[in-house]
């Protein structure tokens, strides 16, 4: 589709986080909202377990804080949970008064429980599709604003920034070239960063753009150690890496091990509802001696296929009963704590750059993200970076239309893009993955660096340095925090160092180290 040279806001993803920003800017001016596929077509579209939200009878705000605190294993930016779990409520009735279609009992929302939840405090939409259905009651609330334009297939090649002030997008138009769209605000709400590593739940597009991009215009980036693995993705010769969701264990089913052992209760008093990186290094261990399992068998098996129809089916496609059969699982990379460092109105380091979502670090995850906390955060702080955007109309004009037509300068190298994506996905699964050590990682830095790419650009270019991007600072903080942490476990330091590293890691473009705060 043709686009405009320039525009009033132009928000980067069109995930719950970019929508809902895009709802927020849309009585300000106009909003291009990009995404590089179809609008559905991101990390929401795949979410599936739901949202945490106090809002049933039995549960409190203080308690979801409590929760999501304990989870980030002593990281966790306390204002920014408060703001999650306090502005929550709100977020969620704002959707239900759009017209999304959470699951009920009679007339009352439906909770159910997932792992370190003190309480059933998880509400979910057609069983276990709850992104898919918040996706599109944020799109069709967007679509009924006149000033919210979706542009599909527009890829973000690059930020464009003047006097030290982002003031564009250079999009990806053809090899080699990017148009440039002047604005007076610019948000990331790319999603994450999964297919760095081989085996991930994450969609292809999830290729750390936002990161990469912020970080080649200048903007500090956070906490990129800790990505969070899931602990249960289908783990089945020739067929992807499917989530199966939190709520399963939630709903009872237990992992077992080789010697079909239920093992969980011997690495933590809550088992199978300990935190996920307790949960995913339990399993790690017990694959050192074969295939660890999923075992529903001892639930209802209609209960089972009615609460997860998405699963069911798509285990079945697969040759799997999960009602019948217990299904081979195995962790794989899910969720990227870090990300762009914002403050609690998705204000970046870099005058006229926003960032919300997975994309963005507030801190509000810590070490470890607590389960379906993902799309609240989304919603809130999609929400808060709106309302600071606004704030920019009448601080200047939309950038110049000098940066039209660019050409984004490539490296010169035997690889093409493709094998250096895979090169890199491969390595950062074996040597920074679900367990780490200090001589892995170092590995992992030496041959990072010696990947070069080809100088052609496009689409392909242009995610295969994204994933380069991504990985080297993810080795870079890993390296530095020489201790284990939530996601983060090093077994040449496997314990938790309060002292030196209950801080925050942050990477700038002009600094070759990293810095604690």
């Amino acid at each position: 589709m043709p686009y405009t040279q320039e525009t009033d806001f132009i928000v980067a993803g069109a995930g719950v986080a970019g929508l809902r920003a895009a709802i927020e800017l849309a009585e300000a001016g106009r909003v291009l909202l990009l995404a590089k596929q179809e609008w559905s077509e991101s990390a929401t579209e795949y979410a599936q377990g739901g949202v945490a939200v106090a809002l049933s009878d039995e549960d409190e705000i203080g308690l979801h804080l409590k929760d999501t605190i304990a989870a980030g294993d002593g990281l966790v930016n306390e204002a920014a949970a408060q703001v999650l779990v306090e502005e929550g409520p709100q977020r969620i009735q704002e959707l239900l008064d759009w017209g999304t279609a959470f699951d009920r009992e009679g007339s009352r929302l439906a909770f159910t429980r997932e792992a370190a939840h003190s309480r059933s405090r998880i509400l979910h939409a057609h069983g276990d599709s709850t992104g898919r259905e918040m996706g599109r009651a944020l799109a069709a609330k967007a679509r009924t604003l006149p000033n919210i334009r979706f542009g599909e297939f527009g890829f973000t090649a690059d930020l464009a920034v003047a006097g030290g002030r982002v003031c564009g997008v250079h999009l990806l138009a053809a090899p080699g070239k990017a148009q440039y769209i002047a604005a007076r605000a610019v948000l990331l709400a790319t999603g994450g960063a999964g297919q760095v590593f081989r085996v991930t739940t994450n969609p292809g597009v999830a290729t750390g753009d936002g990161v990469a991009m912020a970080f080649r215009a200048g903007a500090d980036i956070s906490d990129m150690e800790f990505m969070q693995f899931h602990p249960t993705a289908l783990a089945l010769e020739g067929a992807p890496h499917f989530l199966l969701s939190e709520a399963l264990r939630g709903e009872g089913a237990q992992l077992k091990n080789a010697r079909e052992e239920r093992f969980m209760p011997r690495y933590h008093a809550m088992a199978e509802l300990a935190p996920r990186d307790v949960v995913a290094r339990a399993i790690w261990k017990e694959m050192a001696e074969g295939p660890v399992y999923l075992d529903l068998r001892q639930l209802d098996a209609r209960h089972v296929a009615a609460r997860f129809p998405r699963i069911h089916a798509t285990c079945l496609g697969f040759g799997i009963d999960i009602t019948r059969q217990p299904v081979p699982v195995s962790p794989a990379a899910h969720y990227l704590m870090g990300g762009v460092k914002t403050d609690l109105a998705g204000r970046t380091t870099l005058p006229g750059l926003y960032a919300a979502g997975e994309s963005a670090c507030t801190g509000v995850h810590g070490a470890n993200r607590l389960a379906s906390n993902s799309l609240l955060e989304g919603l809130v702080f999609g929400a808060r970076a709106g309302q600071a955007m606004r704030e920019e109309i009448g601080k200047g004009s939309t950038g110049a239309a000098a940066g039209a037509g660019k050409v984004i300068a490539g490296g010169i190298g035997p690889l093409p893009a493709q094998v250096a994506r895979e090169k890199v996905r491969t390595l950062m699964w074996q040597e920074c993955g679900v367990v780490r050590s200090g001589a892995g990682l170092k590995r992992a830095r030496r041959e990072l660096e010696a990947i070069s790419l080809p100088a052609p650009v496009d689409r392909e270019w242009c995610e295969a340095a994204n994933l380069l991007q991504a990985a080297t600072l993810m080795v870079r903080a890993a390296l530095a925090r020489e201790e284990s942490r939530g996601a983060h476990f090093r077994t040449d330091f496997p314990e938790r160092n309060d002292a030196t590293f209950r801080k925050h890691s942050v990477i700038s473009r002009n600094d070759s180290g990293v810095r604690f705060v």
